[in-house]
């Protein structure tokens, strides 16, 4: 079971179950900082034995390459010759084993000791300077606090068959290492993947985060979350103690149904309760005159099952207020600050299908093939103006389907998710929203489209046929992504925040939308199934646990049931521009870099990628716009990070590089620096190493074309290097 999220609110409210959860992952960083800390001591233990090893198998190279025979007679013989010159040429490649693995020394602190100090330095240090830095202000925030409440109302020698025997244990000792490497080349790949799929998500979600928290701080009434309480937060309460009255700080909470207030006494400076929980059953509340007590923002409550008056003191006037409003105090009812935006007037009925249905239409007669299709946004203008013509009862009555021809796909792409965000609740809503999460993050695939299956089924009638709507159309773009570039991934990223929208924005619900978009795949992979057909009965608690024991004892899931990030990372801001252009279509600057970015993929000498999105990347290059970029041998976003597999000779860097032969020199050889699977009839399929004849540029951008045993296919451009 991970950590629970923090969520910024809670970090407003300042509970002491925040604190125990803020607690929990400070010993968690500390642990991992243990850890590092022992992995870089431990590195640079096997860099020291590492260099010794290999100064101990050159001192013994040069005793090899040094003997000599005394011969006796006048010359050697051919024996004696061809066993000087034997160890010489040992001696050779021990020497020769040994420069290789000095290269691989030298490397090992820049790839391996200085990225992990760093780490340990910047994220972890910079959180414990952030913790510090907390608590100094929460105290210095406790002490200012009660500064103003006390005011008055007014963070290695002859015996040469031993010598040949130990030489020959010594190159079985590589040999086996050089097959165990080969074994060792799929785990490789998967653990390549799988940390670049980390890196990719913890730099989606960090940009996430600091939007959020950015939003957070700027307006924190906006953003609290849904809470069981009626009200909650910080009181001073007066108690009656034998040498006066004393003001003790609690964390109350009220529920208006029960009339139930809780009082925790709890001291925010040194994290701990001062006290037993109290509970009283509030019969009433009163505002506490200025002039009648020393202390300011008081009121006075009176309980069912406590005699006397129960005197407290808020943090804030406009805190008193808030206290008042929920109890039903004196004070006079102030509306709260919730958010009253207009959803529009779009709605499920007879005009609303008719606008999806025409849009559907329009897409499919005009623009299936349209690189970009719903990831290019339209102009927020006329996006606008559409949807007005589109949702006038008048022209919404026509029996027309067609929209004119002088509106832009993208136009009209824009204003199909617009209005499905327009909605007063998403599609699949949001009493459904948690149980899809869920489906989506079971291990098992079948049961992820079984339960998916049975959730479609409880939706209204009227909600399940416009989700049936949409997903045949979604299918058959899908269909065309070799034209459209729109693959099954990148359409769950497109239109996962829209049709399973949250309805509260918090971390918990950012770490959930990679599931939103899993959803939406298995909704447009299995949409015959799961709408054409009646759902089977729900499983058993029993059978869903041997479920997941099956799933989890075979093999881990295939590329095909979860597409997996690779060999891609942005910066975060336009990470941050992606995720606007896919919810915010009003967003022009973003809809510029987002189509410029697809249509000039033609033209570009590197080969770009459709979304800055994680999810939207496949493990598998897709022809023509998803390969990786150009792989260095330092970069850990490499294929070949040297962490796994170093070159064996630093990387050309002449004018020969892949970057400038394929247009400079038409017709030339190539050499395959990484194995590649064809997933078309076109492609070629090898292994690293492999030699291609009369390689020029393709067609397709980002591939080249050459030839293999006599065959021609295409190559991933940055797959090789020319020779």
């Amino acid at each position: 079971m991970g950590l629970p999220a923090l969520e910024f609110s809670d970090c407003c409210l300042d509970s002491p179950h925040f604190r125990e959860t803020l607690k929990s992952h400070e010993a968690e960083l500390d642990k991992t900082n243990k850890f590092i800390k022992e992995l870089i001591k431990d590195g640079k233990s096997l860099v020291s034995a590492l260099k010794n090893l290999s100064s101990a198998k050159r001192k013994f190279a040069d005793s090899l390459n040094e003997f000599k025979f005394q011969c006796i007679g006048d010359a050697e013989t051919d024996d004696e010759m061809c066993i000087a010159r034997s160890l010489q040429e040992f001696a050779t490649v021990l020497r020769n084993l040994e420069d290789e693995r000095i290269r691989m020394i030298e490397n090992a602190s820049e790839v391996l000791i200085t990225p992990l100090e760093k780490f340990r330095k910047e994220q972890i240090g910079a959180a414990k300077e952030a913790k510090k830095k907390y608590d100094k202000e929460t105290e210095k925030y406790c002490g200012i606090l009660e500064k103003h409440l006390n005011l008055s109302s007014k963070k290695k020698e002859s015996q040469l068959q031993e010598l040949l025997a130990f030489l020959q244990g010594l190159f079985t000792f590589y040999h086996h290492g050089y097959e165990l490497a080969k074994d060792f080349n799929d785990f490789k790949t998967q653990l390549t993947i799988s940390i670049q799929n980390t890196r990719n998500r913890f730099e989606g979600t960090r940009s996430e985060v600091e939007s959020l928290m950015k939003k957070m701080k700027e307006n924190p009434l906006e953003h609290k979350t849904i809470s069981p309480y009626t009200m909650e937060g910080y009181l001073y309460v007066q108690e009656k103690r034998h040498f006066g009255t004393s003001w003790v700080k609690h964390y109350c909470t009220y529920q208006r149904d029960s009339k139930q207030i809780t009082m925790v006494p709890f001291d925010q400076k040194s994290g701990g309760k001062g006290g037993e929980d109290e509970s009283v059953t509030l019969k009433s509340c009163t505002r506490r005159k200025t002039d009648s007590i020393e202390k300011r923002f008081c009121f006075d409550v009176e309980a069912v099952d406590r005699p006397g008056v129960i005197t407290m003191q808020a943090l804030s006037e406009e805190d008193r207020r808030l206290w008042m409003e929920a109890m039903d105090g004196r004070e006079p009812v102030y509306n709260s600050n919730k958010d009253s935006q207009s959803e529009g007037t779009a709605q499920l009925d007879s005009i609303g299908f008719s606008i999806i249905r025409k849009c559907i239409h329009a897409v499919e007669t005009r623009g299936i093939n349209e690189q970009g299709l719903y990831r290019i946004v339209g102009v927020n203008s006329r996006v606008q103006k559409l949807l007005s013509i589109l949702m006038d009862p008048k022209t919404a009555s026509e029996t027309e389907t067609d929209i004119c021809a002088e509106w832009e796909i993208k136009t009209i792409t824009s204003a199909l998710k617009t209005y499905l965000r327009m909605l007063p609740g998403p599609l699949m809503m949001y009493q459904f929203q948690r149980s899809f999460i869920k489906a989506a993050k079971l291990e098992n695939q079948e049961s992820r489209v079984s339960e998916i299956h049975s959730l479609v089924h409880r939706l209204p009638e009227k909600n399940r046929q416009m989700l049936q709507l949409l997903m045949n159309h979604l299918a058959n773009v899908a269909n065309n992504h070799k034209q459209n570039l729109m693959t099954v991934a990148n359409l769950g990223v497109v239109f996962g925040p829209t049709l399973l929208r949250p309805q509260e924005e918090t971390v918990a619900a950012i770490m959930d939308i990679k599931f939103q978009n899993i959803v939406i795949e298995i909704l447009i992979e299995n949409h015959e199934k799961i709408f054409n057909t009646v759902p089977d009965a729900p499983l058993t608690n029993a059978q869903l646990h041997l479920s997941r024991k099956k799933s989890s004892d075979s093999k881990p899931p295939s590329c095909s049931e979860r597409p997996l990030t690779l060999f891609h990372t942005m910066q975060s801001t336009e990470k941050q521009e992606q995720r606007n252009s896919l919810i915010d279509s009003s967003l022009e600057s973003v809809v510029s870099s987002n189509a410029n970015s697809i249509l000039n993929s033609s033209s570009s000498l590197q080969p770009n990628m459709n979304s800055s999105d994680p999810d939207l990347d496949v493990l598998k290059p897709t022809r023509p716009n998803s390969l990786p970029p150009n792989p260095s041998p330092t970069s850990p976003l490499s294929p070949s990070w040297p962490m796994f597999s170093a070159p064996s000779s630093p990387m050309p860097t002449s004018s020969t590089s892949s970057d400038s032969s394929p247009i400079s020199t038409p017709f030339r050889k190539a050499k395959a620096l990484y194995a590649c699977k064809a997933e078309h009839d076109s492609e070629l399929s090898f292994t690293a190493g492999t030699v291609f004849d009369n390689v020029h540029p393709s067609q397709e951008p980002g591939w080249l074309e050459g030839t293999l045993n006599g065959k021609t296919g295409l190559i991933p451009e940055n797959y090789v290097e020319f020779l």
